[in-house]
This record gives C-alpha cells, sequence and structure tokens, in this order.
C-alpha cells in the first residue's frame, strides 16, 4: 500500500466529550483503557486526554448518565471508526476545554479539528462523512422508524416531575399511551419488511430493533432515552412498562443483547442518581 492510500485510509481523527459520573465506585478505574468495535478493524479507545466528549461521571473518569452522549457514541460504535473519548467533569471544567467550546456543555465532537456541538446536526454529519464501503450507511429505510416513540421521553419528564398525586394516574395514563403507539409500531410491519417479501401483511412483525434487524440512527436516539425511562419510573415511581407491551420489551431485550448498546450506557444506580433532584416525590 502505498503512503497516499495509507493516507486516504486511515480513519478521520474523532473525539468524542461527555460527562463523567455522579456515582463513585470504589476499586475500579476506567480512565482510559479500549473497546473493541464490534465492526471489524474498528475500535473504541477511551482517552482522557482526548477531545470527543461523553459526560464525567461522578468519579470525573467514567461516563455519566446522558441519553445523547450515549447517541453519538452508538453512531461512532457502529460506524466501526476509530475515536478517542474524553470524560468531562462539570465542576471541574479544564480551560482549554472552555476555550475549544466556549459555553459548551458535553456531549461535543471533534471532527479533524473542527468542533461540532448540536447532537442532530452531529448525527447528520457523521452520515455524510462516514460512508460506505468502508463505513455502514446507519439512516432508517422507513421515514416512520425515525418518529415512532417520538413522545415517550417527554411524557415520562413530565410523569416524573409532577408533585400532585391527583394528577399521578393520567399522567402515568398519557405515558402508557405513548408507549402503546411505540409498541404498536414496533408490532407492525414496516412497509420495508412488506415490500421486501419479509411479512406477508398479517400477524406481528418479527424485526428486532425500530427499522429491522439492525440497529439505525433512529434506535441510537430512541433506545438511550427508553432505558432511562425503564430506570428512573421504577426507581421513583414503583413503575414498570406493562408486560402487554410485547414489542417494547422484545426491542428492550434485543438492544440489551448489544454491546453497542450496553457498553455505553450509564449504570442504573448513576441515572437514578442523576434523576433523584429531577423526580419528585409525591406530595400528601
Amino acid at each position: 500500500m502505498t503512503d497516499t492510500a495509507a493516507e486516504e485510509d486511515k480513519d478521520p481523527d474523532i473525539e468524542l466529550f461527555v460527562k463523567t459520573q455522579l456515582q463513585t465506585k470504589k476499586g475500579t478505574n476506567s480512565s482510559s483503557g479500549g473497546i473493541k468495535s464490534p465492526v471489524s478493524g474498528g475500535a473504541v479507545v477511551f482517552d482522557t486526554q482526548h477531545s470527543h466528549t461523553l459526560n464525567a461521571g461522578s468519579d470525573g473518569e467514567r461516563i455519566g448518565n446522558c441519553p445523547f452522549s450515549q447517541r453519538l457514541f452508538m453512531i461512532l460504535w457502529l460506524k466501526g471508526v476509530v475515536f478517542n473519548v474524553t470524560t468531562v467533569d462539570l465542576k471541574r471544567k479544564p480551560a482549554d476545554l472552555h476555550n475549544l467550546a466556549p459555553g459548551t456543555h458535553p456531549p461535543f465532537l471533534t471532527f479533524q479539528g473542527e468542533v461540532l456541538t448540536d447532537v442532530n446536526k452531529v448525527e447528520e454529519y457523521l452520515e455524510e462523512m462516514l460512508t460506505p464501503p468502508k463505513y455502514p450507511k446507519l439512516a432508517a429505510k422507513n421515514r416512520e422508524s425515525n418518529t415512532a416513540g417520538n413522545d415517550v421521553f417527554a411524557k415520562f419528564s413530565t410523569y416524573v416531575k409532577n408533585t400532585r398525586p391527583d394528577k399521578n394516574r393520567a399522567l402515568e395514563k398519557s405515558l402508557d399511551k405513548s408507549l402503546a403507539k411505540l409498541d404498536e409500531y414496533l408490532l407492525g410491519p414496516t412497509p420495508d419488511e412488506v415490500l421486501g417479501g419479509r411479512h406477508s401483511g398479517t400477524g406481528d412483525s418479527k424485526r428486532k430493533y425500530l427499522d429491522g434487524d439492525e440497529l439505525t440512527l433512529a434506535d441510537c436516539n430512541l433506545l438511550p432515552k427508553l432505558h432511562v425511562v425503564k430506570v428512573v419510573t421504577k426507581k421513583y415511581r414503583n413503575y414498570d412498562i406493562p408486560s402487554e407491551f410485547r414489542g417494547v420489551w422484545r426491542y428492550l431485550s434485543n438492544a440489551y443483547s448489544r454491546d453497542e448498546f450496553t457498553n455505553t450506557c450509564a449504570a442504573d444506580v448513576e441515572i437514578e442518581l442523576a434523576y433523584q433532584d429531577v423526580a419528585k416525590r409525591l406530595g400528601k
């Protein structure tokens, strides 16, 4: 391979900045290390000297709760690109990071030295810059997959922030309704399944994720939020996603079998801690 070809085959210089976790766990040190990407030849490199930001945890080093950080982390992992991750303690944010992205909190990313701070635009940029044949396309084939479940997180937020017992049941039903819509989408066939002959048009869809049997950008957006919903509502409202929502539970179960999701997730205790001042106690 010539020097020019080798240079062209090189991954771009990408750094992800995220916040550290809130809960210190003794006996562990994950400020640096490596996780092998599921895509052949790719690797995820944790390097606190570099800059694609994921929120730092309570110990100032490990990744903290942030579904937006996890969204970007999953996208980069699924692309199979080598990238650096920097955890940022917001209480002790270094001066050089203030200069790099003034007024911006993690997550943000640098791509070949260019600072990108808007998560939606970062997603679009990565999909545009990291293309086949070297990097897989992650966009959903079915337009409806991009909006499925898009109101779940808002309903959840209203539910856990409520302090009035007389409103609790109605808000819980509102969350149930949004989850039911998501469940209906997951159990129904996508247009792509029907047109491709993978579904007869009757019976439940057997696909694993929102758009098919592979994770897409739509999943990178929804799954981190859906996991937060499951963890926080159980902790602070003793609420379980109803068992009759078979599609939602199948979706979560399939996600928990993927390293790209589980290895980019904050610990449940970290998520609970992040919401302890957000999830309001119901009044008497």
